[in-house]
């Protein structure tokens, strides 16, 4: 059975607002320090995995103890982050969503790579977001709907060189048929006028970042 979404708990910035969207039948997968959030929650991860190089042994056998499955690796000898081999797994599952939580932090290579890492969801067309207390990221490559809710603004970044055909409806600032090359900072803090926005694009890859103030 494929399940309905796939939440991935990394190592980043987490807190009790992690914990609020958690639905009955997702999967939970812990992603190194982010499975013994997962755990000291009182919460059983489908998968724990990473080379754990965060956690103490102590902690690595509470992770053990509470984990219906642990994966783990060698810290030095992989070549891919704990993050990304979670999200090939995720993605191997063919759920309907996956949200990463907890991939946004102190360590901007890391989040920097995280939010590449939608791509890879893009390719595989499966709905993917990054979410955090204060920021919901997606990637796009033609239309999506942004719907009004607690994020106040709504801002666009090209992950290609170029992203063309830009055109928002129900938008305080709207565009039409517009380019977005990177370095371009006009679609920083758009503001929805409507209770629901359409973006298209023509071709590129979009970020489409909703966020408020802390």
């Amino acid at each position: 059975m494929k399940p309905t979404r796939i939440l991935l708990f990394a190592g980043g910035t987490l807190g009790n607002w992690a914990l609020r969207d958690i639905r009955r039948d997702d999967w939970l997968v812990g992603v190194d320090r982010g499975a013994l959030f997962l755990v000291r929650n009182s919460l059983t991860p489908r998968l724990s995995i990473g080379d754990f190089d965060s956690v103490s042994a102590e902690e690595m056998e509470e992770i053990e103890q509470h984990s219906s499955h642990v994966s783990s690796c060698d810290p030095v000898m992989k070549d891919l982050t704990d993050t990304e081999m979670a999200l090939i797994w995720a993605l191997d599952q063919q759920p309907a969503e996956i949200l990463l939580i907890g991939v946004l932090g102190s360590r901007f290579d890391h989040t920097l790579a995280n939010v590449h890492l939608l791509q890879k969801a893009l390719h595989a067309k499966i709905p993917c977001r990054i979410v955090d207390e204060t920021n919901e990221i997606t990637l796009i490559d033609r239309q999506c709907t942004v719907n009004r809710d607690h994020f106040a603004h709504v801002s666009l970044l090209p992950l290609t060189p170029e992203v063309t055909g830009i055109t928002l409806t129900g938008f305080l600032y709207p565009l039409a048929n517009a380019t977005l090359r990177i370095g371009d900072t006009l679609g920083i803090s758009n503001v929805l006028s409507e209770e629901t926005g359409t973006i298209h694009i023509e071709t590129g890859k979009l970020l489409v970042m909703k966020s408020k103030d802390s």
